[in-house]
């Protein structure tokens, strides 16, 4: 690394300022000041309250964290409170006096900034200097990350001679084949950036003695990830331009830096797809578009013995069942509806219990349940996808589910491409389109409505049972049931729905 970026250096910061920075504060104010603001005074901010899907984030990172120190052996860990910065400051401080081979939340401050490092391994007459992230590669965001820690450590007298990405290998596949981990080395780069960062620094520290700064929406609210206080800055107009349908972050901060705010401003030249077409005519005309295909589109959904078939996963960093790579998305639930020649509908369902591979015998439930149908509807292509994994997963039931695959049909692109109620907001996602087509049947009496949360309660269930009390499980395993059975007689009742509305074309909205 640069030696002459990283060498210390005076701490010219007004003394008067009061509010300190952290790594994850420095970050944050690089993707928008504003931002900042709040996270420093309104740090009890309903946004900022974790959920059970980020709680759950921060939980498998922790586990990462944990995993990662096992490579360094002889390793001092710093396992003092954040609040009590001098004291983890001194426990430092006498881990590398005495020539401790790595320190583990290695801290400093500097510049009233406050930085944690996950791994300050000695070298040589230096430090490399460890981020370890969870992801399964090396980001562009990690930069900034490491290179104001580098600077902040430099500052107080560490010789930093390298710096790493220590993050999940994509190749690695439970329980041992291959290694969990990847380095990639980032010096050139953080030596390239830390540069920066005593300006950038200064700007953050001004900017939070002030009041709220007014930057305005754009780009940096999606990346690197979405703004926790987006609803604070957008506007919730039905007809604003991110409303538009496949628009994508990218292409709303370009419509807005023309200064398209809302989807009636589009001008006429402007190319766009049959799509968001049929959506801005639903929208001026205020009624449900239903194309002249529809019927034709709906006919492999019509007639007997036609299933519905929807799954939940679960997704770890750490995999946790043979051949899993970290993240890899695993069913371990799923709900089955299918039609009888009757008209009637019979149930089938399973939910994973334990922390055994639940794969082999969900596939033997699913394979049972879907045995006589002559097609299997989802929504969207991820049943596909899992499905296929599952072959690899299961190899003995390999047949019999490239025998499913083959029965699946997808009832998403018939919505896409036959249907829009200006209340879709330019989404196609089953609970977007839902409330609009078929109003008697929601969400609202349940418990679990999203499927990272109903993720989240599946891995809770499997592996920590032991820590939640018996009326809980059962309560938690219940309303995962009742969710996942709701999503397969939502598609029911939709195939029902659009099969009243194939053959008319416009028609005002209720």
């Amino acid at each position: 690394m640069a030696e002459r970026a990283l060498k210390p250096v005076p701490n010219d910061q007004p003394s008067g300022a009061t509010y300190r920075l952290s790594k994850s504060r420095f970050t944050s104010g690089l993707q928008c000041h504003k931002k900042l603001w709040w996270e420093v005074h309104e740090p009890d901010a309903i946004e900022l309250q974790p959920d059970k899907v980020l709680q759950d984030l921060f939980d498998q990172g922790r586990q990462v964290g944990e995993a990662a120190r096992q490579r360094y052996p002889g390793g001092v860990l710093i396992d003092l409170p954040h609040s009590a910065g001098a004291a983890r400051v001194a426990a430092t401080q006498k881990a590398l006096a005495e020539g401790a081979p790595a320190v583990f939340e290695a801290t400093f401050i500097a510049d009233e900034t406050f930085v944690a490092i996950d791994v300050l391994e000695r070298q040589g007459d230096g430090y490399r200097l460890t981020e370890v992230k969870s992801s399964s590669s090396q980001k562009d965001e990690h930069i900034p990350d490491v290179a104001v820690q580098a600077r902040v450590a430099a500052a107080c007298g560490v010789n930093i001679t390298a710096a790493e990405v220590l993050h999940l290998n994509k190749e690695f596949r439970h329980p041992d084949s291959g290694d969990l981990f990847a380095r990639t080395d980032v010096t050139g780069p953080v030596a390239a950036f830390v540069a920066q960062v005593p300006d950038e620094i200064a700007r953050q520290r001004k900017m939070l003695a002030g009041p709220l700064p007014d930057v305005p929406v754009g780009l940096h609210c999606f990346e690197p990830r979405d703004c926790p206080f987006m609803d604070r800055c957008w506007p919730d107009a039905p007809d604003h331009i991110r409303h538009l349908a496949g628009v994508g972050p990218k292409r709303t901060a370009a419509y807005l830096a023309r200064g398209i705010s809302s989807i009636k401003d589009l001008p006429p030249r402007d190319k766009l797809n049959f799509t968001q077409r049929r959506q801005l005519k639903a929208m001026a005309e205020e009624c449900l578009i239903v194309e002249p295909t529809l019927a034709r589109e709906l006919v492999p959904f019509t007639g007997p013995r036609v299933g519905f078939l929807d799954f939940e996963t679960i997704a770890r960093a750490i995999p946790v069942w043979p051949g899993m790579a970290p993240w890899q998305q695993a069913a371990a639930q799923f709900s089955y509806h299918e039609r009888q020649p009757d008209g009637t509908y019979t149930h089938a369902a399973f939910l994973a219990e334990g922390p055994r591979d639940a794969r082999p015998p969900l596939v033997e439930a699913m394979v049972r349940a879907t045995a006589n149908a002559e097609r299997v509807a989802t929504y969207t292509a991820f049943e596909k996808t899992r499905i296929r994994e599952l072959q690899e997963a299961v190899p003995e039931l390999d047949a019999e589910l490239a025998a499913l695959e083959a029965k699946l049909i997808d009832l998403h692109p018939v919505v896409r491409n036959c249907v829009y109620h200006p209340d879709f907001r330019g989404s196609f996602s089953l609970k977007y389109i839902l409330t609009p087509l078929v109003p008697e049947l929601t969400y609202n009496d349940l418990v679990i409505v999203d499927g990272r949360v109903a993720s989240v309660e599946i891995a809770r269930l499997l592996f920590v049972a032991d820590k939640i009390p018996r009326q809980e499980r059962d309560r938690v395993r219940q309303d995962l049931l009742n969710y996942c059975e709701r999503d397969t007689w939502a598609m029911v009742k939709l195939v029902e729905r659009l099969g009243e509305l194939a053959g008319t074309h416009t028609r005002p909205t209720p």
